[in-house]
């Protein structure tokens, strides 16, 4: 390589370079983001000292004798005025592998099955004279982990045989696939407009197509509404693909009320544009808008119980969870999906969500760059 083409290439270099670090909001996005992810997802993942699992349990009269003999030794969770049968907690493990606190939730069948479907426990346990019968979907790897535990908690030393037997859940609404794929319809929603309004808003007005559209008589309001209208459609049809081929592919069904989804896909719809327009208002350039729609999407999939249940964070953590957009919107189709949710149950949460949506599209609007 000559001396003359080193140089260029040395210099062309150093350009970038000075590109970059000119602009605060890449070096934040690019640099201090990834490393603020990190410490966020590991403080919620590995600073807990001993991991808690809810199990739903439902005793049948005369129990098993290996879960009467652990009761016996068991922190009991007292409930002041309430007559309904106390929680109780056992710890196991060691401190090479750590430890796992159980927690057994005294339920009857009905509210085991509601605990399920909610994504608050992963197994049940139905304790009979005859023995402990475990009942969770195989599927789901989790369940499996936690079965396993039990079996080894219940019978250390491996000299009773067999503890009890697997019960597969079959049934709708009790699989993982079940709670996957309204998750899946909700994360749809949000990576829709962020990326299709959000992202495409940005784009054009780094091309100077923005400054063209306001020259036009079209009101600026008109024009995001039809970015609305327009990525509606599209998600409807985008929704109505992965819920067909979820129920001839799946069996999924649909307990609840179609109007009632309908209802909450437009508030989320709704929700997530408001939240896109604002995120586009104001920056022209593409890696800036980049790093703010990743800082937006990628910890509310982490978080919103999208792929598994946000109740596997600390508690301190689940208050916040529950009041982000997508984890509105997921648990919303998910209670219209499997729990039979109709127009009441969801009224509310759907007001919640197209409220959002006005009041950021309206700052967005405020205080948006045309050119």
């Amino acid at each position: 390589m000559s001396k003359v083409i080193r140089n260029q290439l040395l210099q062309h270099i150093s350009l970038e370079f000075k590109e970059f670090f000119r602009e605060p909001g890449i070096i934040f996005w690019a640099i201090l983001f990834p490393i603020l992810m990190a410490w966020g997802l590991g403080i919620a993942f590995t600073q807990k000292g001993t991991l808690v699992k809810n199990v739903a349990l439902v005793e049948m009269k005369g129990g098993a004798e290996q879960l009467m003999a652990l009761k016996k030794n068991a922190e009991q969770e007292l409930k002041v005025g309430v007559s309904a049968p106390t929680n109780w907690r056992i710890k196991f493990g060691t401190e090479e592998v750590g430890y796992t606190t159980y927690n057994f939730q005294p339920v009857s069948w009905e509210e085991a099955l509601l605990l399920l479907k909610k994504g608050k426990t992963e197994l049940i346990v139905e304790s009979k004279p005859e023995g402990l019968n475990y009942h969770f979907d195989p599927m789901n790897p989790e369940a499996q982990l936690t079965y396993l535990q039990l079996v080894s908690a219940f019978d250390p030393d491996k000299q009773a045989g067999e503890p009890g037997k697997v019960v597969p859940l079959t049934q709708s609404g009790t699989r993982y696939i079940d709670f996957l794929i309204p998750g899946l319809l909700a994360m749809g929603v949000m990576m829709s407009c962020m990326w299709g309004i959000s992202y495409s808003l940005i784009d054009k007005r780094v091309k100077k197509l923005l400054r063209r559209m306001v020259a036009t008589p079209m009101k600026k309001s008109m024009f995001l509404w039809g970015q609305f209208l327009a990525r509606l459609s599209l998600g409807f049809f985008e929704a109505g693909l992965l819920i067909a081929f979820a129920l001839f592919y799946f069996d999924v069904v649909i307990e609840g009320d179609i109007l009632a989804l309908i209802v909450v896909f437009i508030a989320g719809n709704l929700a997530f544009t408001g939240l896109a327009i604002l995120v586009s208002s104001r920056t022209s350039k593409p890696q800036v808008g980049n790093g703010m729609i990743n800082a937006i999407v990628m910890p509310m999939m982490v978080m919103s119980g999208v792929f598994f249940s946000y109740h596997n964070f600390p508690d301190w953590a689940i208050s916040f969870i529950q009041v982000l957009p997508l984890t509105l919107l997921a648990d919303n189709i998910r209670s219209v999906f499997i729990e039979g949710a109709g127009l009441a149950e969801v009224g509310i949460p759907a007001l919640i969500l197209s409220a959002m949506g006005l009041v950021l599209s309206s700052v967005g609007l405020r205080i948006y760059k045309w050119y």
